[in-house]
Order: structure tokens, then C-alpha cells, then sequence
């Protein structure tokens, strides 16, 4: 194998050659800084360069190896981190200007659980003001490109995370969502990831100077996105890993127990009176026949309440983003991202006071509804968007772009509303007339149960294939 391929590898066939000792961790880092170095001026997903002291790290794993030490899981796999999560002796920015020089005093969970494991930080990719949008732009790092081209949003909020991984720069990209933004980015790019589901991964930002609300610590989760399923059984385990500074962890192995029979996956494409796509109608189709065929018994079912749930959860979180949050986007955040939530208060009218907290009640029907009509249908397989994913700054062109961007995702909110896991996995590549752009669909699972969702992605993967391919080459003929 030659220096110049060893960043296509993906993570599960890096830390084959890595520990084993066919391969260094240096060359193996050397190879991602390379590529990053070549596609990311185009994108700007990566935003801070950690080249330098990624390949003292990696040494350091080399030397470490050769003297006997056991290697990790993660063993030299090249890994981005987002900026709003701390990395010891960087700034936390969360793409605001007035958080550039908050510089992290320690590593949060996930930080120090990938670099436990092995794993290599490169760099730390970009995201919107308060990550809190669908696209990547904000005034401290400007604009992330989407590798397939300047006609899709990159997505968000992980964006920048999604866009460097898909490009062949890290085999491994750190996010997180809280109403979408692991999803979000891996839709956009073609990606796989899943969304954990509450507890699932530990999560504390030393940096923080007050705690988050109620559902931002429900609601949100910290994961990764990757280009293929099977990657995210290697890396998720060491992911997962208890950390006493997150007193809600749950500490579970990663697989749970195998389950008797077929397994029956519910099929939706419901998509609420929101107009569902040829391309994406197609998407899903491929992604049952797929299953089908890997043994799943698939049935065409609704699943319960998600309109409803959905609406109500976001509405609730944006009541807690109007008490909590709105005095500092309105002094720190720009022009843009507060022009955004203006028209997301909007779109999505803020549940507050006493009205609040009946719907933090109401959170557990949905959950019990969910969680019974799981006991039949562990899986269930969705439309994550119902139209193509949409043009950059979507979400700026007032209140139907924000109906367009977020207000019809309701399979994405509602999953972080109920706690429950995710996952994001490609089914289809449509040619349109704006260029070719990815389809993704979504499969829901059983709370504690990332492992079948993933699974599942797995099986839709081996009958479409990864796609990365066909953009790397994309890449390279636009050279």
C-alpha cells in the first residue's frame, strides 16, 4: 500500500494494519494530515489544525507499541473533534466570536475516551453559532463546504465534522445533536452515524461555567459520523465508556442481547402532509428491499404519535432556549443567527411556565407509546427528510426556510425528545439537476439498542455501497 492511499482506509481496517505493526501510527496520521491538507482549503471543515502535535502523539503510540505497551482499540486512527466540545488547551469557540479565547482547562469524556482508546486528534472541525442551525457558517470561521459541491448545505450542526470525514480527512469525526445535528450533516454528505440514545454517552464540558437545562441534558448526545456502518461498531464501545464527571451515564456494554426470530422493522413513509421526493421515496424503497433481503421482517406500519411528539418536544426545547440561551445569542451571537431564531420562535411558538413543565410530563407518554409499540417493532425505518437535502444558508430565507430546513424533520427531533437511538445511513445517490447529492434514510431502535440500529445500516450498506466512493472519485475529476 502506498503513503498516498492510506487515508481511504476506514477505521476498522486501519487499527487491523496499526495493531498489528504492518503499519505505524505516524504514517497512518502523517497520511490523514496530508489529505487534510490538500482538500480542506476548499472546505473549511477542519478549523483548527493539529497537525503538529497529532504526530508527536502518534510517535508516541509507536513507541509505545514497540516497547511491549498493549494498544488500543482506536490504535493511530485519526480523529476530528467539533469545537464545541473541550479539548484540553484549545478554545471551546462554538463558532462565537466571544468565546474564541475560552481555552479548555481538561478534556471532555468523549476527548479523553477516544484518545484512551488510542485514537489521534488532527484537528477540530467547524460549526454555526451556538450549534445550533441545520448549515455550518458563523463569523469566527466562516463557511464549510459540502465536499459533493456548493449546491448542498454541508448540513449541521456538525457539519464541519461530516463534510472532513466524507473527504477522506480522518477516519473518524466527533459531533453531536441535539435535534438533528449528527443526522443532519450525514445526510447531507452521504455519511453513516447514529445518535445515541439519552445516557448512552458520557458528556460534561469542563469549560462550563453554569449547567444545562433539563433538555438540553435529555435531549442532546454525543456521537460520531463516519463512512461506513462497521466503524461505528469499532469505535462507539470505546466511545460509551463510564466517566464519573456525567453523574446520568449508563454504563451498558454496546451489544445487547441477540433477539429471538426475525427481526420486525415498522416502514413509514409517512411524511405528514410534507411532500415526499421521487428520489427520497426510492431511497426507501431500496433500504426495505435491503433489509428484507439481510432477513429483517419488514411490515408497513406507523409508528405512534410522531407529528405530535416531535412538535411538541422542539416547542418545548425552544421554551428552554428562550429562558436560557436567548440573553446570550442576543449579545453574542450576529445579525444572522438571531434573525434565525426569531423565525424559529416562529415556526416553533416556545412552550413556557406552567405549560413547560406539563410537557416534560407529557415527554413520558411519548416515551411509554414508544416504547411498547417497540416491544413488536425494534427497528423502524423512516424518511429522515422528505426532500433532497437543501441549498446552503436555507435557513436565512425566513419562515419557509426554516419550515423546509427544520420544520419538517420530525423524525429527527422526535427522537432526541424521546431519548431514543438513531441511526442516519445513505440508500440512495440522486442525479439531479443541481448536481448529484446523497439520500439518506433514518431507523429508529429500541432505547439501549445503537447496536441494531446499526446493524441495520450495515445491511442497507452492503446493497448501496459506501459513498465515498463515488464522491472521492467525484473529487478528483473536479481537480
Amino acid at each position: 500500500m502506498t503513503h498516498s492511499d492510506i487515508w481511504r482506509l476506514s477505521a476498522t481496517d486501519l487499527t487491523a494494519l496499526t495493531r498489528s505493526g504492518d503499519l505505524s501510527a505516524e504514517d497512518a496520521v502523517r497520511a490523514s494530515v496530508d489529505r487534510m491538507h490538500r482538500v480542506n482549503p476548499d472546505l473549511n471543515a477542519v478549523v483548527e489544525d493539529l497537525s503538529t502535535e497529532a504526530l508527536d502523539r502518534a510517535r508516541e503510540l509507536d513507541q509505545a507499541r514497540a516497547k511491549g505497551s498493549p494498544t488500543g482499540p482506536l490504535h493511530g486512527v485519526p480523529v476530528t473533534i467539533k469545537i464545541n466540545v473541550d479539548q484540553k488547551g484549545h478554545a471551546t469557540s462554538n463558532g462565537v466570536v466571544a468565546l474564541k479565547d475560552v481555552v479548555a482547562p481538561d478534556d471532555a469524556p468523549v476527548v479523553r475516551n477516544l484518545q484512551n482508546a488510542g485514537a489521534v486528534v488532527i484537528g477540530r472541525t467547524n460549526t454555526p453559532e451556538f450549534s445550533f442551525r441545520a448549515d455550518t457558517d458563523n463569523p469566527l470561521h466562516g463557511r464549510t463546504h459540502n465536499p459533493w459541491g456548493r449546491h448542498i448545505s454541508p448540513g449541521g450542526s456538525s457539519g464541519g465534522a461530516a463534510a472532513a470525514v466524507m473527504a477522506g480527512v480522518g477516519a473518524l469525526a466527533h459531533g453531536n445533536d441535539i435535534g438533528g445535528s449528527l443526522r443532519f450533516p450525514a445526510a447531507a454528505n452521504g455519511a453513516v452515524t447514529v445518535k445515541p440514545g439519552l445516557g448512552r454517552v458520557p458528556a460534561w464540558n469542563p469549560s462550563q461555567q453554569a449547567e444545562r437545562g433539563l433538555l438540553a441534558q435529555s435531549m442532546s448526545v454525543q456521537g460520531l459520523i463516519t463512512r461506513c456502518a462497521a466503524d461505528l461498531h469499532l469505535s462507539m464501545p470505546s466511545l460509551i465508556a463510564a466517566d464519573p464527571r456525567d453523574p446520568f451515564h449508563v454504563p451498558m456494554p454496546w451489544r445487547g442481547e441477540p433477539l429471538d426470530g426475525p427481526i420486525k422493522v415498522a416502514f413509514t413513509k409517512d411524511t405528514f402532509g410534507y411532500a415526499l421526493h421521487p428520489e427520497v421515496d426510492k431511497a426507501l424503497d431500496t433500504a426495505r428491499d435491503a433489509l428484507i433481503d439481510a432477513g429483517y421482517r419488514v411490515e408497513e406500519v406507523s409508528p405512534p404519535d410522531v407529528f405530535d411528539c416531535s412538535r411538541t418536544g422542539y416547542r418545548t426545547l425552544m421554551g428552554e432556549v428562550l429562558t436560557l440561551l436567548k440573553g446570550d445569542i442576543e449579545a453574542a451571537g450576529s445579525e444572522t443567527i438571531r434573525d434565525i431564531f426569531d423565525v424559529y420562535f416562529q415556526e416553533f411558538p416556545p412552550i413556557t411556565g406552567t405549560d413547560m413543565v406539563q410537557m416534560l410530563a407529557k415527554r413520558t407518554h411519548y416515551a411509554r407509546e414508544w416504547s411498547l409499540f417497540m416491544q413488536d417493532y425494534p427497528l423502524i425505518l423512516s424518511p429522515f427528510l422528505p426532500q433532497p437535502f437543501f441549498k446552503p444558508d436555507r435557513d436565512t430565507e425566513g419562515v419557509e426556510g426554516v419550515h423546509e430546513v427544520l420544520g419538517c424533520a420530525v423524525y429527527s427531533y422526535a427522537m432526541n425528545f424521546l431519548g431514543l437511538p438513531a441511526a442516519s445511513v445513505p440508500a440512495r445517490l440522486a442525479d439531479l439537476p443541481q448536481g448529484p447529492q446523497p439520500i439518506n434514510i433514518q431507523i429508529a431502535a429500541r432505547r439501549w439498542r445503537e447496536d441494531m440500529a446499526v446493524d441495520a445500516a450495515a445491511a442497507i450498506e452492503a446493497r448501496v455501497g459506501q459513498m465515498c466512493l463515488p464522491l472521492w472519485d467525484k473529487m478528483e475529476v473536479a481537480k
